[in-house]
Order: structure tokens, then sequence, then C-alpha cells
């Protein structure tokens, strides 16, 4: 069976660097330059979400911080990627092909990054971003914010991976996630590889000052 194609590019910018093939992907950053933001493509039953996710695009534009997205005009994902274009940000999009057929795509983005699979997507978004923030959303959301987060459980990389808990949305998932610490499901270094905060400015201070905890790498890039 032929490979299948890399993702196309809509847009592409001038200042993106691909990765270099066999780079190490523990190498620490030295800085901060991409935020990737998982989160709804629906606005929830509060506008109090819509809200949080306008402010965390502008947060981020405001810090000089690419946002790298789902790619979708909907929901939190699109009033996240208004507000940061808005506040004069550089927004790249990552979207499923059959979703951008389906007419869902922002419009308006500095690149727009097509991929043939979700799988491909989610590899697109981590390479392109230092860290990683889940604000309110479904299960798409919680599946992408947990296999980026067993990544870096397994040594893969070693980002940043924040929750915006939004007038308290992930406060069960973060009882969960302190449950199986207690019953030894969850070891104490991966528990602290979770951010948590309510406010966009003080999850991405946290983010900014994060130090990952010493892990094995036990699987390669290839074997994901």
């Amino acid at each position: 069976m032929a490979p299948s194609p890399g993702p196309a590019l809509l847009r592409p910018h001038p200042d993106h660097v691909s990765p270099t093939p066999g780079s190490d992907l523990n190498s620490p950053d030295t800085s901060l330059r991409s935020v990737c933001v998982f989160c709804g493509s629906t606005a929830g039953e509060d506008a109090r979400y819509l809200q949080a996710a306008a402010t965390l695009g502008s947060v981020i534009a405001s810090r000089g911080l690419r946002l790298v997205y789902g790619g979708s005009r909907l929901g939190l994902m699109g009033r996240l990627a208004e507000s940061a274009l808005e506040a004069g940000g550089e927004v790249i999009g990552v979207i499923p092909r059959a979703l951008m057929n389906r007419e869902v795509a922002h419009p308006g983005l500095a690149e727009l990054v097509v991929t043939e699979s979700m799988h491909q997507r989610k590899s697109e978004m981590v390479d392109r971003a230092d860290a990683f923030i889940a604000a309110p959303g479904g299960l798409g959301t919680l599946e992408e914010f947990f296999e980026v987060l067993t990544w870096s459980q397994l040594g893969l990389h070693q980002k940043p991976c924040g929750l915006l808990d939004v007038r308290g949305y992930y406060k069960p998932l973060i009882r969960l996630l302190d449950h199986a610490l207690q019953e030894g499901f969850i070891q104490e270094a991966h528990r602290r590889m979770v951010l948590v905060d309510q406010e966009a400015i003080p999850l991405l201070d946290r983010i900014g000052r994060y130090v990952p905890p010493e892990v094995p790498q036990w699987i390669g890039q290839a074997e994901t």
C-alpha cells in the first residue's frame, strides 16, 4: 500500500520551519513561541465559555505567541481564533480534509494545514507547538489533551500541558486524576505534568515557568 500523502498547506507562512528529521524530541525549548489550544467546536451552555476562549486567544496574541488550533470557525474554536486575529496574532489551523470539505474551516488564518487523517492532524499540531492548553470541550478535546499528556509521560516531549478550568469545568476530571494517583495508577511526577488554572494569564505564566520532571523515554516517535 502506498504511503498516505503528507498534509496540504494553505497560505503557508514564511517563518515556519519544519522539524529536522530524526531530531531529539526530548531537547528542551529555550523559549515559548507557540501554544496549541484544544477546545470545543460548540459554544457550550454558558456564555462564559466563549468569553474565556476569547480572552485566551487575545492573551496568547498579546504575548507574541503563535496560536495553533483545530482550524474550525465554529464554537469556542472560532471565538479563540477570531480573538487572536483581532489582537494581531498569528493563527495556524490544522484540520482534516473531511472537515475541510464540510466548510467548517476558518477562512482568515495565516496558514491552514489540511491533513488526511485525525492522527496526522494531532501529530502536526504537536510538531508546531511548544505548549498545550485544553479549554472546555468534549470528547475530541479530552482525547487530544490526554494523547499529548501521555506522550509527555512516555518521554516523547517535555512540553507543558495545561487545563483552563473555566467555572470549574475540569474539576471532576482533576478529582479523577487525583483519585488515580491515590489508587496507584498515576505516578506523582506524571500528575504534576497537568497544570491547572481558572484564568488564561496565570495559566500561561505557569506554562512559561514549567520545569518538566525527569522521566525515561519508553518509545520512539516512530512507534507512536
